[in-house]
């Protein structure tokens, strides 16, 4: 999967004339998952600069929809932050696993619980102006509560809420996380039918 933006298929149509073209790259910091990279590029007026920008795995979201209605949701630190904050589960992809796989392993291993049924709905940038990350965008459905196998280090709470509350936690400014935002965003058009999905079952 790659990361690289396509100019053609813009909805604002052919905007090569703004592309801008990397020089040369320097690496700034290797972190645990996590690098930092200087770019020299050249602007689409000829002109030289530099762009910092941090070279992330990718990661997915799962929106999953308990049989009454619910969504599962997180209450997870964010050291960067200093807060909890209330998430949609989500996680970053491992070297060489699939997007779909991820999605199962980071919602059984967060929250317990697998799904009977998925949908792939779409992808998010949540940093576009100085990080590579993408988000994909799963829905799971016919839930089955197992039991968590959080890693080493990590802790977060599990709950669920109704959609009109998550929406109403976002509308007040309680649910800030954009991915989380986004998400919400998918489920009420998904709910009202104004987006549709087309679900596929579960493959062992």
């Amino acid at each position: 999967m790659t990361t690289e933006p396509n100019t053609q298929d813009s909805v604002a149509g052919d905007v090569s004339q703004l592309a801008e073209i990397k020089i040369s790259s320097d690496e700034i910091l290797a972190g645990n998952f996590l690098q930092i990279c200087r770019d020299t590029v050249s602007l689409p007026d000829g002109r030289h600069t530099t762009r910092e920008y941090v070279v992330h795995p990718g990661a997915v979201m799962i929106i999953a929809l308990l049989d009454d209605g619910r969504v599962v949701l997180e209450r997870q630190f964010r050291y960067p932050l200093h807060a909890v904050m209330v998430e949609f589960p989500a996680g970053k992809l491992d070297a060489g696993e699939s997007s779909l796989a991820c999605a199962k392993r980071e919602l059984q291993e967060e929250t317990g619980y697998t799904a009977r049924e998925w949908v792939k709905a779409g992808v998010l940038h949540p940093a576009i102006a100085y990080s590579t990350e993408f988000i994909d965008i799963w829905f799971a459905r016919g839930l089955t509560l197992g039991e968590q196998q959080l890693d080493s280090g990590e802790f977060l709470e599990v709950f669920s809420a109704t959609p009109d509350e998550l929406m109403k936690w976002c509308a007040s400014g309680k649910v800030t996380d954009a991915k989380t935002l986004t998400g919400m965003l998918w489920l009420a058009n998904m709910l009202s039918g104004a987006w549709t999905l087309q679900w596929q079952a579960a493959q062992p």
